[in-house]
């Protein structure tokens, strides 16, 4: 990854996680707790495709588990959003442009949801079965809904920072493709255009009138 990424991501991350611990995990909300460490990997890796987002989920969970107060074994948070910031990476557009708000939304839903259950899934492998004493439905539900309701503040403000420490790539491209409908725009609407084709016209003319004095020279001399 480049610097700029590195560092762009390093202070997301870190922002992300403390207003994590330091505010939504003090809502005391029913269910699950809005994961902004997670919308964070999710709009990073729409940016920087999918090992871009791998890595950054890898070293986004890893700060996660190791920042207190974790209380479960190191790596298996990271696990799980290195693998969401993949499969997030994988729908990143050629053009780096989303056509809608509607798949990135599919995509929080199915990342709540996965992250969930991937998270459920490895704490019952390494003996974790404080997941069994929640109601899984209603865990499920209440984290795809609080992601889903806090992504519209995030996700977009992250890849905007994202493409803007990357260059602008999607920026740069439309200024080009206004530079080239404003060139054409001046040469359809300026007459510059239509003053080629009339100095086009003009040399035909001048070519044509310069064959009949040829040729008038041609006969004179016949006559003679």
């Amino acid at each position: 990854m480049r610097v700029n990424r590195i560092l762009l991501s390093g202070a997301l991350v870190v922002v992300a996680l403390v207003i994590q611990v330091s505010v939504l995990a003090r809502l005391h909300l029913p269910g699950a707790v809005p994961d902004l460490m997670l919308l964070t990997v999710l709009g990073l890796a729409m940016v920087y495709g999918h090992v871009g987002g791998a890595l950054v989920g890898f070293g986004a969970g890893l700060l996660a588990d190791l920042a207190p107060p974790a209380d479960h074994a190191a790596g298996r948070y990271a696990l799980v959003l290195c693998v969401v910031g993949y499969f997030a990476g994988l729908i990143k557009p050629e053009n780096g442009r989303l056509k809608s708000a509607t798949g990135p939304m599919l995509v929080v839903v199915a990342a709540a949801i996965g992250s969930t259950l991937l998270y459920a899934g490895v704490g019952a492998l390494v003996g974790d079965t404080a997941a069994r004493h929640v109601g899984m439905t209603s865990l499920l539900i209440t984290a795809a809904l609080y992601d889903l309701l806090l992504a519209p503040f995030v996700v977009p403000g992250v890849m905007a920072l994202a493409r803007r420490a990357d260059g602008d790539p999607l920026t740069e491209a439309n200024s080009g493709g206004k530079a080239d409908i404003s060139s054409g725009w001046i040469s359809s609407g300026t007459g510059m255009r239509i003053g080629g084709q009339r100095s086009g016209l003009g040399a035909l003319k001048a070519k044509a009138r310069t064959r009949n004095v040829r040729v008038g020279r041609i006969k004179g001399v016949k006559r003679l």
